[in-house]
């Protein structure tokens, strides 16, 4: 004899939260002790009193085109905020192949495991393009972060959406044509260095990309005869941004969704 089963419970409409959005400073407006003007999002993120403790303890840094700010597996000894420049993220295999997982502007910080309680680096960053920023010890700054309640929220949020670039690039790389990629990735590139010139070499879109020199020859000639981007040695010049745009997949608008949160256009 059957039962009578008990009525499913009915589930409400959850209205979805608001996004965050994030409180900055205009850029210029906060300075290090020497008076050079600070363009870090996430230094003019947090509070006049989170800043003033915080300024003390940063080090303002030029940093050259390919200087290596930690190594995979490396003990990381200075969290980097960027006012310009843009840094790669780079996975290498013991077979000497290397493939780029992220990029860093300055809408965040080069150190990222340490706003998690981690000293080790799983990846190298390097500098792809030139550029400056404020150092600030490793040791300093964990000790810092249990009181500093805005630097450590705006620090977790950036380490969240971190993850998903590099999850959106991963499934991207996988998924969809090399020109495509190529237009995301030169996208990014801009929204970072805010430069229509990007002084990336062939070498380097190919480990943004996961692929040869040859096939980067290919997708750039691709995007140059579409009139989309100028492509000289060590440079692009990106010429029409708006169909650009077009030319690139799904992911850029999936990622760009997140540019506001992040402190970029």
């Amino acid at each position: 004899m059957a039962t009578k089963q008990d009525p499913l419970p009915v589930r409400t409409a959850v209205k979805p939260p608001a996004p965050v959005v994030t409180t900055m400073l205009l850029p210029g407006t906060r300075t290090d002790e020497t008076g050079k003007a600070i363009q870090s999002v996430l230094l003019l993120s947090i509070s006049d009193l989170e800043f003033s403790h915080l300024r003390p303890q940063l080090d303002f840094v030029d940093l050259p085109q390919g200087y290596v700010l930690h190594e995979p597996g490396e003990k990381i000894e200075f969290a980097y905020f960027l006012n310009s420049g843009m840094t790669s993220l780079v996975v290498s295999t013991s077979e000497g192949r290397s493939c780029e997982i992220g990029i860093i502007g300055r809408e965040g910080m080069v150190g990222a495991p340490l706003a998690v309680g981690l000293r080790h680096a799983p990846y190298r960053a390097l500098m792809q393009i030139a550029g400056n920023g404020l150092r600030v010890r490793a040791d300093v700054l964990s000790d810092l972060l249990p009181e500093f309640s805005r630097l450590k929220e705006q620090l977790l949020r950036y380490v969240f959406l971190q993850g998903f670039q590099v999850a959106q690039a991963a499934a991207c790389n996988r998924l969809h044509e090399i020109e495509q990629r190529l237009a995301r990735w030169l996208l990014m590139c801009q929204d970072r260095v805010d430069s229509d010139v990007l002084l990336l070499t062939h070498e380097f879109l190919a480990n943004m990309l996961g692929t040869g020199r040859p096939t980067v020859t290919l997708a750039t000639g691709v995007l140059q005869r579409a009139g989309l981007i100028e492509n000289l040695r060590g440079t692009v010049r990106i010429i029409n941004r708006k169909n650009l745009e077009a030319a690139a997949c799904e992911c850029y608008g999936v990622i760009q969704n997140y540019n506001g949160g992040l402190g970029l256009k």
